[in-house]
């Protein structure tokens, strides 16, 4: 079977929010129209608490966007974003999830930081994605949403780990660097991932 990956489309994540993805919520009314071409659709969404130490607010004297070592892995900082409970860490509400099965959270350690929906940066913890996805039945990921340079190449980088087909719908993402999706996707190519618009025709469940 098939499943949709739907990744952080988060209010923080578009235009308006604490890091926001240019053209973040332009991909929403496609990701809408795409949910009822899969057996199975989930989300994930960062969910961050108060203080995480992948905010550059945790390390006073560094700015955001700059890099760091913790817990011995390179971390790039963030501004505040995706804090849980609050408003930016909500599914955008224009988002239909009347299809969504799970949500899966990430991002809830305090030290340690989660791009990927499947485990955090450090493959320490598992989110349960992966389980989920076997239990289902699932054999290839289709994912999609925000950004394509971090958590969604992330997640298709982790998928094929696991041992599923991965697919990037590549109109149905969006990146915070064109720069950065473009070193991710040949990456993703070189793994094995498929990249592709919603548009070329999804493979039958």
């Amino acid at each position: 079977m098939n499943a949709l990956l739907l990744i952080d489309v988060q209010n923080d994540f578009v235009p308006g929010g604490a890091l926001a993805v240019p053209d973040g919520d332009a991909i929403i009314s496609t990701l809408n129209e795409l949910q009822h071409k899969f057996g199975l659709v989930v989300a994930s969404q960062d969910w961050h608490p108060a203080g995480h130490h992948s905010f550059a607010s945790a390390h006073p004297g560094h700015a955001a966007f700059t890099e760091i070592e913790w817990q011995g892995l390179p971390q790039m900082l963030w501004p505040d974003h995706c804090v849980q409970g609050t408003p930016g860490a909500a599914l955008h509400p224009a988002l239909n999830t009347d299809r969504v099965e799970a949500i899966f959270r990430k991002g809830t350690d305090p030290d340690l930081d989660s791009y990927s929906a499947f485990f955090d940066n450090g493959h320490r913890k598992a989110t349960g994605l992966g389980a989920y996805l076997r239990g289902r039945g699932v054999s290839r990921v289709y994912v999609a949403g925000l950004a394509a340079d971090y958590c969604v190449y992330f997640t298709a980088k982790d998928a094929l780990a696991e041992g599923f087909e991965a697919v990037v719908l590549e109109d149905a993402i969006r990146a915070i660097s064109a720069a950065g999706w473009k070193a991710a996707k040949k990456d993703l190519l070189e793994l094995g991932a498929l990249v592709q618009t919603s548009h070329a025709g999804l493979r039958e469940n």
